[in-house]
């Protein structure tokens, strides 16, 4: 039964070299779809390569089918896994400065990592930009935090939000995923054609 950790089978030495494992797993695969460079992730505003927009999704599709199933067959108990809670006013907010920055910028948190640790100056220079609005959200933190603490909704699941089943959600999400690689595929074509006149 999962979590392993939670359920006492190691402790906390070994999560702590587990998650560098998995971190740097997880930037090495990054890196080698391409995801740390910062044209290429631009490169989904203009609809001219969605690549990073359907393996991201696809990951959140097998990450919400995976848990799904095992907490289906009793191999996981998802009571025990830690979720964020939602302030869904101040979430909007962070979610709208970090896209702008993305746009600007050409990576997300994640990616610039990847892109400052093989190397490349701009990614370097994002890890320095998000540092400085770290230390910044830190020193007016006191003035905002009436802002951080807004929709205070706890820790919630889309089947509570939505008062349906785990299922019908699952089978929503992966409608809205078809429907959305279609439609990005159709998009790609689209621009691809108009960039050819």
């Amino acid at each position: 039964m999962a979590p392993f950790f939670k359920m006492g089978y190691f402790g906390e030495q070994t999560s702590f070299i587990i998650a560098l494992v998995l971190g740097v797993s997880f930037g090495f695969w990054l890196e080698r779809a391409g995801f740390g460079d910062s044209t290429k992730l631009a490169a989904q505003f203009y609809f001219k390569d969605n690549t990073v927009i359907k393996v991201m999704f696809t990951a959140i599709l097998v990450a919400m089918l995976g848990i799904m199933y095992l907490t289906l067959f009793g191999w996981l108990d998802i009571n025990m896994i830690y979720i964020n809670p939602t302030f869904i006013w101040a979430q909007v907010v962070g979610g709208l400065i970090l896209g702008v920055g993305f746009v600007i910028g050409g990576y997300c948190p994640g990616t610039s990592i990847v892109g400052a640790a093989t190397g490349r100056i701009d990614g370097m220079v994002f890890v320095l930009g998000a540092l400085f609005g770290m230390f910044v959200f830190g020193e007016i933190f006191p003035g905002i935090d009436t802002l951080f603490m807004a929709g205070d909704m706890g820790s919630i699941r889309l089947p509570e939000f939505f008062n349906l089943s785990t299922g019908v959600i699952g089978l929503l999400v992966v409608f809205m995923a078809i429907g959305m690689f279609l439609g990005i595929d159709w998009l790609e074509k689209k621009f691809a054609k108009e960039e050819a006149k």
